[in-house]
């Protein structure tokens, strides 16, 4: 059997381990929704042909290509922010709502990228509402 010390200690450990895990994993799909962001942004922004074809098959004018593509530059810095990295990535998560719609609705196109890209905003976002948590919590002890 081991001493209440030794089981004290490693409950310790365990709970000190969870946050730095949580820490970890959200700064790495930051990081990736960043880059993924920063790159389409930059690609829209910049005029590619594929995404000017693509904003004028939606027929909204391409001024929604410049203001998508700010939109996800901004985004992509934003997560990197702390302070601003929950509204940023829910700012995106909404950015992919509106892309699924489009696909589905005007681009005949499957919506799975997008979604999933949703998904991984969603649970960035989350991430980082309950680092917030844990850090009110830790301030309050």
């Amino acid at each position: 059997m081991t001493p209440p010390s030794t089981r004290s200690e490693a409950t310790r450990s365990q709970a000190a381990t969870r946050p730095r895990l949580r820490t970890v994993v959200t700064w790495f799909l930051r990081i990736a929704l960043a880059a993924l962001f920063l790159g389409a942004g930059i690609s829209k922004l910049a005029g590619e042909p594929a995404m000017v074809d693509m904003f004028a098959t939606i027929g909204a004018g391409q001024w929604l290509r410049y203001f998508v593509g700010a939109c996800e530059v901004a985004g992509a810095v934003g997560v990197l922010v702390p302070r601003l990295s929950v509204l940023a990535a829910g700012g995106l998560a909404l950015l992919m709502v509106g892309a699924s719609i489009a696909n589905v609705t005007l681009l005949d196109a499957s919506p799975l990228l997008t979604l999933a890209i949703f998904v991984v905003a969603v649970l960035t976002a989350w991430l980082g509402l309950r680092a917030r948590g844990t850090a009110r919590d830790r301030l309050r002890r």
